[in-house]
Formats: structure tokens, C-alpha cells, sequence
């Protein structure tokens, strides 16, 4: 799932030592309102001292976030939990590859082309065209 909006509070970083691995662990919880005509605020988790520098969020700032969401049982109670796994700042685009270079057919393709005399046939459906529609 993804939420848009701005960063409206930042909690202090949780870390402990896991019992069963003996592992550090670390965990910041952020709180996002969404960008909407009734804001809704999302409070999430960034789970990992790694993660956390990665996504470097900062109060303020407009992002878009990917999160799954769960939840956990403790003594007959269950609590939610969003755990976010994707930032992407606003104005911050995933980059393909450029244009130009896209539309550029290389050579091998051109002689690919060359060698097909005429498109491939599309199959008959009784004579009519295969959307069915009457004009």
C-alpha cells in the first residue's frame, strides 16, 4: 500500500538486543498526514539503523511511503502495525532510462524489421472483426 503527505512528527528511535539471536535491533516511528480533503495521520514504523539513514525523513517534508500493515496479539489484546518499506521524497522520481535512447531502434532490430516482409495476420473470426461490435 502506498499514503502520501507530510511528515508532521518525528518519535525517538527505539534499539535492544534480540533474545533469541542477540542481535541489535532499531525503530523510529514517524507520524505522516495525508494530503486529502479530511487528513488522516498515519503513524508508521521504519524498522533498522540502515533503513532509517537511508530514508533520512525529515520533519516537514512532503513523501510518499510503501507499507505493509499487521498486527500481533499479547495477552488477548491485538495491536496494528505499519511497517514502512519504501520512501520516495517528493520531486524524487524513479529514472528510467532516457527517452532518447528509448526510442532509438538498434541495429539488430532494424534488420529484424527489414527481414519481416508484411505484419503478422491477425486470425479470422468468421469473417467479422474480433471486437464483435456492430459498426
Amino acid at each position: 500500500m502506498e499514503a502520501t503527505g507530510k511528515i508532521i512528527v518525528i518519535l525517538p528511535a527505539n534499539s535492544g538486543v534480540s533474545q533469541r539471536t542477540g542481535n541489535a535491533w532499531y525503530t523510529q516511528t514517524f507520524v505522516l498526514e495525508t494530503i486529502e480533503q479530511y487528513p488522516k495521520k498515519i503513524p508508521f514504523e521504519v524498522f533498522g539503523e540502515d533503513r532509517i539513514k537511508q530514508f533520512n525523513i525529515q520533519k516537514g517534508e512532503t513523501l510518499t511511503i510503501s507499507f505493509d500493515i499487521d498486527g500481533r496479539e499479547y495477552n488477548g489484546r491485538w495491536y496494528p502495525s505499519i511497517k514502512c518499506f519504501n520512501v520516495v521524497h517528493q520531486g524524487q522520481q524513479q529514472v528510467a532510462a532516457p527517452p532518447a535512447q528509448q526510442a532509438v531502434p538498434t541495429q539488430v532490430q532494424q534488420a529484424a524489421q527489414a527481414q519481416q516482409p508484411f505484419p503478422p495476420s491477425q486470425q479470422d473470426n468468421g469473417g467479422g472483426s474480433a471486437d464483435d461490435l456492430p459498426f
